[in-house]
């Protein structure tokens, strides 16, 4: 266990969800939040359906909000067993720009606190519960240019993800034990849990609502989260200490833009730990992510058929009306 408490978990690496709609998704999260869209692929699992990424310009360990395109897939089901609310970080005082942001853009939003910091509370195209958290780092956010939201307000990556568990207990085990996790507050029924150094990116937030209804994988819900890991050495050790721990966790597998490992926590949600690297410009410049269809080198036989049945996506270029 040594060698993977040496390498602490920093941080979230990515969250992926299900959409129904590739397109609406695409005009949410890049016309309205401001996000590049910097991967356009297909989720390997299933291969003739798409997986898209949007991130900061590279798509930095820490801002990608990735999706599912799975239009037959039932609709919203959320609930305990789930991540139910995705948290990013923006500069303090930019929340006036976002609320007005929002109101053009016919975008319901509320304005919330919570530990005592202020938040904007709004959903997706999907109706997946979202945060914009008035408290960010800079330190590791490459800014896009080219984006529709200036510099000084754009999203800087995830702030923090938030569990809905039917009961905590043993993941509140699991995390502070093997996971190298530790309780940093508490409010109500959440409990707040930082990894790495703190602050935003590296904050768990779980929510103990044993009356509440249990989530269903489903479209406009969280299918994972995933942390990050420097390496495949730390990577390894960690499936080791997981193992220890009495998860059942997968493989290694090679995902082309990190590799990854997946389990469940005992409350239900599905965990990957996934490498920072090497990241989406193995396979596209950092002028072209997001421009073409990226697919792993053991996919590429099949590009001629994909382009045919997967449908066009038409990236935004200014903010899209009527998003939501």
């Amino acid at each position: 266990m040594g060698a993977a408490v040496a390498a602490t978990i920093p941080g979230i690496h990515h969250v992926t969800c299900i959409t129904g709609d590739v397109q609406k998704c695409v005009d949410f999260y890049v016309g309205v939040l401001g996000l590049r869209f910097v991967k356009k692929s297909i989720n390997q699992d299933l291969p003739d359906t798409y997986h898209i990424y949007f991130g900061d310009y590279l798509g930095t360990p820490g801002t990608a909000m990735t999706f599912f395109g799975w239009p037959t897939w039932p609709k919203q089901r959320a609930g305990s067993g789930q991540i139910t609310t995705v948290s990013f970080q923006v500069p303090p005082g930019s929340l006036g720009f976002w609320s007005n942001r929002l109101k053009e853009l016919r975008v319901d939003h509320r304005m919330v606190t919570t530990f005592e910091t202020d938040a904007l509370m709004l959903r997706d195209a999907d109706g997946i519960e979202l945060a914009l958290v008035a408290q960010a780092s800079d330190d590791r956010w490459k800014p896009w240019p080219d984006g529709p939201v200036d510099e000084e307000h754009a999203i800087r990556g995830f702030h923090s993800v938030t569990m809905t568990l039917a009961e905590m207990a043993a993941t509140f085990n699991l995390l502070t034990t093997a996971m190298g996790f530790r309780v940093a507050t508490q409010e109500g029924k959440t409990t707040r849990f930082e990894t790495g150094q703190g602050g935003p990116h590296s904050v768990l937030d779980v929510i103990e609502a044993p009356e509440g209804p249990e989530g269903e994988e489903s479209i406009g819900t969280v299918h994972h989260v995933a942390w990050r890991t420097p390496d495949p050495d730390a990577q390894v050790a960690w499936r080791d200490t997981l193992l220890t721990a009495g998860r059942n966790v997968t493989p290694v597998i090679d995902r082309w833009y990190f590799k990854s490992i997946y389990f469940r926590e005992p409350g239900g949600v599905l965990f990957e730990i996934a490498t920072d690297g090497p990241g989406f410009t193995v396979d596209e410049s950092p002028e072209e992510l997001g421009t073409g269809l990226s697919l792993p080198p053991w996919f590429q036989v099949r590009r001629d058929r994909l382009d045919e049945i997967l449908p066009p996506i038409v990236v935004p270029t200014t903010a899209t009306t009527g998003a939501h």
